[in-house]
């Protein structure tokens, strides 16, 4: 069984960035930092934080005692100037990548044009861009169009985080739906999302099977994992290395690995290694393959959901 890594995986410097102003805060502040949200998206990272005396708590209208950090999916500027009033420490670990998507979102609804974001209706970075606006449209699917209001012209940005080639498509669907709309688009999705979407689909072209590391609510992990199943690999989601099974790389010749922007180092090692002691229980040598095979086309069609996250 040969077991290769996707070119691009794992941590983006965002996630990293965040990480490391809450841990550095943690260590320096006498009084308990709270992260308003989750950090990040995955377990093992929470973890660890709590365990440095970090606490969590919910995004809301009214901040808990002592400093307090906005996480990397960002927040609106009018929960970000209340939070400012109430407390005298607001650490900002906003991506800089979600800070780019609100500053372009801001730039179309200033020149008059009705706000649109491609991305999943609730999720934390969606309502951060769209917190600041009285109106606005979150859509996911054509169908999603139905609901939109009339309006002469549209500004659409995207969720960082969603498949560059589904948002293309929407675009494209919007300005068909709405011909006499001018339709403006500005590209958000962030490269490190980009990257990884493109290594998946290109690795999972020559696997049987795809292992996606990451949390059970990261939508950038998930949309790794549909990525795989559309690209003809059987695609396997989990979180920790424990969940493996053995019985599902029977017939696997070619097993992929990927994870998502916020996965560390050591979960994706610690699949890697179950991994290679399976194809050395098997007769393999279990070494991992390091060099990167296949090319990364120009477009790729959009995934398909998944179940879960």
């Amino acid at each position: 069984m040969r077991i290769l890594r996707a070119k691009h995986l794992g941590m983006c410097f965002g996630v990293k960035d965040a990480i490391a102003m809450a841990q550095s805060s943690a260590a320096q502040n006498p009084e308990p930092l709270t992260i308003l949200g989750d950090l990040v998206h995955n377990p093992t990272v929470l973890e660890d934080l709590r365990r440095q005396g970090i606490r969590f708590a919910p995004l809301s209208l009214e901040a808990p005692q002592g400093p307090v950090m906005i996480t990397a999916h960002g927040t609106s500027d009018h929960i970000r100037a209340l939070l400012s009033h109430q407390t005298s420490t607001v650490l900002d670990g906003t991506c800089p990548l979600v800070h780019h998507a609100h500053q372009a979102l801001r730039a179309l609804v200033d020149t008059g044009h009705y706000p649109v974001v491609v991305g999943v209706a609730g999720h934390v970075e969606v309502r951060g861009l769209t917190g600041d606006f009285e109106e606005f449209s979150v859509v996911l699917t054509e169908n999603d169009f139905r609901d939109m209001p009339r309006r002469a012209r549209y500004g659409v940005v995207a969720q960082t985080t969603q498949p560059i080639a589904r948002v293309t498509d929407l675009v494209s669907a919007m300005r068909r739906h709405f011909p006499d709309a001018a339709v403006e688009f500005r590209d958000t999705v962030c490269r490190p999302t980009k990257q990884r979407q493109q290594a998946a689909e290109a690795l999972a072209r020559i696997c049987d099977v795809v292992v996606v590391i990451g949390g059970r609510h990261s939508n950038n992990t998930r949309e790794l994992a549909a990525t795989c199943a559309g690209a003809g690999a059987r695609s396997l989601r989990i979180e920790q290395a424990s969940e493996l099974r053995p019985e599902w790389f029977d017939q696997a010749e070619t097993v992929g690995i990927t994870a998502g922007t916020s996965t560390p180092d050591a979960d994706i090692e610690a699949a890697e290694a179950w991994l290679q002691s399976l194809a050395a229980r098997r007769g393999g040598s279990g070494e991992q393959t390091h060099e990167w095979m296949g090319s990364i086309p120009d477009r790729f069609p959009a995934s398909s959901e998944v179940t879960g996250r």
